[in-house]
């Protein structure tokens, strides 16, 4: 008879289920070893599937310490059936390498899997290399000896490949000429290698820059080669520069996800207790807690995140830890400007609610009514084409007519700064779109934010002019009809003059920073870009006692947004079709008489035609 991997794993599990004896595991897998090499079609199916020979021949000691099979756990299972995507589409030509990242709460079994997948993989294959990195030297002896030599002892002989030797932390079969080894990650570790698939554990705590130890090492990786990193997080280091890279496949897994991270009440009495601190607390715990039900999490599963925060001398660890999204697991001591907490909590909802309905990305196209002058863009010839090439704009809300917007714009700084901007819907506050790209010439952003303004019912512009005129010059030749203007003291004429675009300067920076304070505080709804929300994360006050951005991160998302925010006063806050006359009082007479004409003009889009 025929049997697959699959009905032989099982067959497994229930004689565990049933039995709980390890001996007589021993004599199943005795049997199993036996049809494997009898059954070319079961062998075939095992050498493509590594992991289906873990399940089926593999023992792992628990945290019991007991000795039991390796059946795949939750976060195994669903990180295998991403491994076998990668390498499908891979081996398709849809994917040029296999390259992931695995960002996870602690002891969730990922560098046991990790391991025994290699182990199984230079058993099952001819020529091939396995090769681990850990962090410290003690981590690089226990996979040896716990995670790999103890498993492969327990294997029945009959799998065993013939060895050229089994030393402190390497495993090389001589006949079939395949190895796996571990080592300490160090500067010039791996050389003079041919790896088939590597695995950096921890990664984010190696005690040399990524870039040095990728430097040694990818020059060893085979075209096909798996590379996995996985890690809890360390801060804002060079594995958090790898996820937001874009490089990578991102694995995250959140802490409950692993079935153990559960406790028992120890009576009702316990249970009624947390039961009130989770619906009364005040305390960070309590709010959490409470997010946490939300999320759908099993009250039991809450008591052990309860329990174990409660054991912790540096309570934000827990952060770190046992994180519940990826911006929480990359959070690092220091003193962040914004609500940490309201943003963390944005950004999960964020992610949940653009997999079910993805916002628009893309760019403006435009046609000029003198193409060789570039002299006036044709308004009628502006639409919004979605593009994931030139996805410089994001679009969360489409303009409705007569509602009133702001676009604040933040030009490039130095040379890894990008060019920015933010709508703001200005009746309700709303964040409508973004615009987010790194370039070295002002006109194309200039041109795409002309567009945007207009795309948005003529929006009130306002860019920051701290670094570059260029963008406010450039919207002046293309009369642009509504742009923000500051008033700024002439030496020549001594006389308060209107001038065009936004100042960011020792008095309006704290003042919009403050007033954005507030409004991540009170109305985070209202903020819908993702990045400009990591940017936030990443805001601190640095040893000076000034907010800056983190060393390395950026913040032009997030000062385009305050600036949308700080003009929206020179912008009306009543829909066009709403307007009506008004009866203007004294002063506003009075004011009105002596404005400018500009002036004039935002003063009746903000109290209406003077009656």
């Amino acid at each position: 008879m025929i049997y697959s991997a699959d009905f032989l794993i099982e067959r497994r599990r229930t004689l565990w289920e049933e039995k709980k004896s390890i001996e007589e595991d021993a004599r199943y897998k005795e049997a199993a070893a036996k049809k494997i090499l009898e059954d070319e079609s079961l062998r075939k199916e095992i050498i493509f599937h590594p992991e289906k020979l873990i399940e089926l021949e593999f023992v792992i000691v628990n945290k019991k310490k007991q000795v039991v099979p390796f059946f795949l756990n939750e976060v195994q299972r669903d990180f295998i059936a991403r491994l076998n995507d990668a390498i499908r589409e891979f081996e398709e030509g849809k994917r040029n390498e296999i390259r992931i990242l695995i960002l996870k709460g602690r002891q969730q079994g990922f560098t046991s899997l990790i391991t025994a997948y290699q182990l199984a993989a230079t058993i099952l294959h001819k020529n091939f290399e396995g090769y681990t990195l850990a962090d410290v030297e003690p981590n690089a002896q226990a996979i040896f000896e716990n995670k790999a030599k103890y498993p492969h002892s327990q294997l029945p002989a009959m799998l065993k490949p013939t060895e050229k030797f089994n030393n402190r932390k390497e495993f090389r079969f001589g006949k079939i000429n395949s190895s796996w080894a571990v080592a300490t990650a160090t500067k010039n570790v791996g050389r003079s290698r041919t790896i088939n698939f590597f695995h950096g554990s921890e990664a984010a705590f190696w005690q040399i820059p990524m870039s040095q130890m990728q430097a040694a090492m990818m020059p060893a990786f085979t075209k096909n080669c798996i590379v996995i990193y996985e890690t809890t997080a360390n801060g804002f280091n060079d594995f958090k520069d790898m996820w937001d890279s874009g490089a990578y496949i991102n694995c995250f897994y959140e802490w409950w996800r692993t079935g153990e991270y559960r406790h028992k009440f120890e009576s009702a009495e316990k249970e009624k207790e947390f039961g009130d601190l989770i619906e009364s607390g005040r305390d960070w715990i309590a709010q959490r807690l409470r997010w946490l039900g939300e999320k759908g999490l099993e009250k039991e599963q809450l008591y052990w995140y309860y329990n174990t925060y409660q054991g912790l001398t540096d309570k934000e660890m827990i952060k770190q830890e046992y994180p519940c999204t990826p911006e929480e697991a990359f959070l690092m001591s220091g003193r962040p400007v914004f609500d940490i907490e309201k943003i963390v909590k944005r950004i999960d909802f964020l992610r949940e609610k653009y997999k079910k309905k993805p916002y628009k990305e893309g760019c403006f196209r435009f046609e000029w009514e003198n193409p060789r002058a570039e002299d006036s863009i044709i308004s009628s010839s502006i639409e919004f084409v979605e593009s994931h090439e030139k996805n410089w704009v994001r679009i969360y809300e489409e303009p409705e007519d007569g509602v009133p917007y702001v676009i604040g714009g933040d030009t490039k700084g130095e040379g890894s700064d990008f060019y920015t901007a933010t709508v703001v819907n200005n009746i309700t506050g709303n964040r409508a779109a973004t615009f987010h790209l790194n370039i070295n010439r002002a006109k194309p952003y200039t041109h795409q934010i002309y567009c945007m303004g207009i795309f948005y019912n003529q929006a009130l512009i306002g860019v920051e002019i701290n670094f570059n005129t260029a963008p406010i010059e450039e919207l002046q030749r293309l009369h642009y009809p509504k742009q923000f203007v500051r008033r700024k003291f002439d030496d020549y004429t001594k006389k308060i003059e209107p001038r065009y675009g936004f100042k960011t300067d020792g008095i309006s920076r704290p003042l919009i920073i403050d007033k954005y304070a507030s409004l991540i505080y009170e109305h985070i709804e209202l903020i819908n870009d993702i990045p400009t929300l990591e940017e936030a994360m990443t805001f601190i006050y640095d040893e000076k006692g000034r907010p800056d951005a983190m060393d390395g991160k950026h913040d032009d998302l997030l000062f385009s947004d305050m600036i949308a925010e700080q003009i929206r006063e020179q912008q009306r806050r009543r829909n066009a079709k709403d307007m009506k006359k008004t009866r203007y009082t004294k002063d506003m007479w009075e004011d009105y008489k002596n404005a400018s004409a500009e002036e004039r003009r935002r003063m009746i889009e903000l109290w209406g035609e003077p009656l």
